[in-house]
């Protein structure tokens, strides 16, 4: 009875109303904000030459999300970059692009693919020459397996060898030890990046940015 005579008092419940209807007033944006959308992304696993190169480039193109290097569609589970390297996996060095179709087409990142190495080179990249350095799109659907072959048709024009791209199903992708991720970026001065991956950076950089398609 105290604390219901307590309540009951006039300018207590006056204070208390104020203070609900203060509290009512703070959390209403919140509470009427619709949570944020989101980002519906998709990815392809491409193959061109060594993947400090093709990661370094694909990083800087708008749209892209991540960049992951790694391995796929060899015929060892969990393979490590020495077994890769020494020819007997049949694993390709590939990288795992992870991007947003509103930004960026599928399209359009196959369409840079052609630009980005050389692929009328079979299993080669300038003095890199390996199953592991093969050009390759690994496809995880009907989509995108056609957008592959049609992007390969088009490309075609632009070469006066035959393409050796190899078109084939994502069996199963592995990321690269933790040290090849973004590794041009953490070394530069490395002899092979100076000599290698600069170069076809720089090239890739400069269509990007005249394209407009340049990651800020």
């Amino acid at each position: 009875m105290v604390v219901a005579n307590h309540y009951a008092n006039p300018a207590t419940m006056k204070i208390l109303l104020s203070l609900f209807a203060a509290m009512s007033t703070a959390l209403a944006p919140a509470l009427a904000a619709d949570p944020a959308p989101s980002v519906k992304t998709e990815s392809i696993v491409l193959g061109g030459g060594c993947f400090w190169c093709t990661e370094a480039q694909y990083e800087m193109l708008k749209g892209v999300k991540t960049v992951v290097s790694g391995y796929c569609n060899g015929l060892t589970e969990n393979p490590t970059y020495k077994e890769v390297c020494a020819g007997d996996t049949n694993h390709n060095e590939v990288i795992k692009i992870e991007f947003d179709p509103s930004v960026i087409s599928l399209k359009d990142i196959l369409d840079y693919f052609w630009v980005a190495h050389d692929p009328t080179t079979l299993n080669q990249q300038g003095n890199d020459i390996g199953t592991q350095y093969r050009s390759g799109i690994y496809y995880t659907s009907e989509e995108q397996k056609a957008a592959a072959e049609a992007s390969a048709k088009a490309a075609q024009k632009d070469f006066d060898r035959p393409l050796t791209t190899e078109i084939a199903a994502l069996k199963k992708f592995y990321p690269a030890e933790d040290y090849h991720q973004d590794y041009f970026a953490k070394n530069p001065n490395a002899g092979y990046c100076r000599v290698v991956v600069s170069p076809k950076v720089s090239k890739f950089r400069a269509k990007l940015a005249k394209e407009g398609k340049f990651k800020e």
